[in-house]
């Protein structure tokens, strides 16, 4: 088969490849379609430590089973399907409280850290265990399908949080995540949603896709004008999809006493923590790690065009042009927000 395969840091080689080779419980996929994501663009330079080469990233696709293995039941050969991005072992001690996502011995697609090797979708096949498999809804492309990985983890952080009717919340980051958080809050009923970001066009996507309020961080009068917007106290709930210290202070003093502020990003292993103001204003700060469940709900979301992925996609590319997208997007060219590659 033919593959897009880190061969070092920073080169990507469009390439034969040896066809995967499917256990027992395992499906082969050809695969349709697969996004491109800010981790995979992260990763390239090795400064992530998780894509030690060689390997075929990409962890976000879909695709139609071609051949299915001895002990797989209820999927056949001809199914449009999608897949979670991790792979989790079923007796786990997390996956059997319902935590597969906290597995200790789970698996990341596309992803090589050092103790683990599992090559991933940017490829005309990859395989993977029966039990991450999802049907796709006939109203679902395979591109959109593609996305899917990407609006389950803003689903699964709004469902932790959970926002209630009419709370207002502030979304710090609208990059796709961001913008993914901000549809699912409007579905959720929420309140006025405030987004903050130094991008002037992704500020813009984010009043199309939901936001009532659109701020740039560095604004001098931030704190004032959420206040304002939160009749003086500040947000219930505050979203932070970028991972720097910025951004996790911004969604700390964007709420009110006995807020809560969701933590999805992860750009940085460690930021600087206001932690008097969190100690004294008695706000709570969780963690949202990957998916636990939530790619069904989300399949239907976007066959009822609950969630908008258009707007969203930036590109569809060949395959083989995959090393040309990775470095715009490595580069942060403007306008990109997600490319999604297709299998010559």
């Amino acid at each position: 088969m033919k593959a897009l395969v880190l061969e070092e840091y920073n080169k990507l080689v469009y390439r034969d490849w040896p066809d995967p080779e499917i256990a027992r419980d395992e499906v082969l996929i050809r695969v349709k379609a697969a996004g491109i994501c800010g981790s995979d663009v992260h990763g390239i330079d090795g400064s992530t430590g998780r894509r030690i080469p060689p390997l075929i990233m990409g962890h976000e696709a879909a695709g139609v089973i071609v051949e299915t293995g001895e002990d797989v039941r209820g999927w056949n050969i001809g199914d449009r399907v999608t897949f979670d991005s991790t792979i989790y072992p079923l007796n786990d001690w997390y996956t059997l409280k319902g935590l597969y996502n906290l597995s200790d011995n789970r698996m990341v697609l596309g992803v090589s850290p050092g103790e683990y090797r599992r090559h991933g979708a940017f490829a005309e096949y990859v395989n993977v265990p029966q039990h991450i498999l999802y049907r796709m809804p006939a109203k679902v492309s395979f591109t959109q399908a593609a996305m899917v990985e990407p609006a389950a983890v803003a689903a699964h952080a709004v469902e932790l949080a959970p926002p209630g009717w009419n709370d207002s919340v502030v979304v710090v980051g609208a990059g796709m995540i961001g913008l993914f958080v901000i549809q699912v809050l409007r579905s959720k009923g929420c309140g006025n949603i405030i987004a903050i970001d130094p991008d002037p066009g992704k500020l813009e996507l984010a009043g199309k896709l939901g936001a009532d309020y659109l701020f740039n961080p560095e604004s001098g009068n931030l704190k004032e004008e959420i206040l304002k917007i939160t009749d003086g106290r500040g947000a219930d709930h505050s979203f932070e999809v970028v991972g720097v210290d910025a951004s996790v202070e911004t969604a700390i003093d964007s709420l009110r006493k006995g807020g809560t502020a969701t933590l999805v990003g992860n750009m940085t292993a460690h930021v600087k923590l206001p932690l008097q103001s969190v100690v004294t204003r008695q706000i709570r700060l969780q963690g949202s790690c990957a998916i636990c469940g939530e790619y069904p709900a989300v399949l239907d979301m976007i066959a009822r065009r609950e969630i908008n992925m258009d707007p969203i996609l930036s590109a569809e590319a060949p395959l083989s042009d995959g090393a040309l997208w990775f470095k715009r997007l490595y580069n942060r060219e403007p306008g990109l927000v997600k490319v999604v590659l297709v299998p010559d």
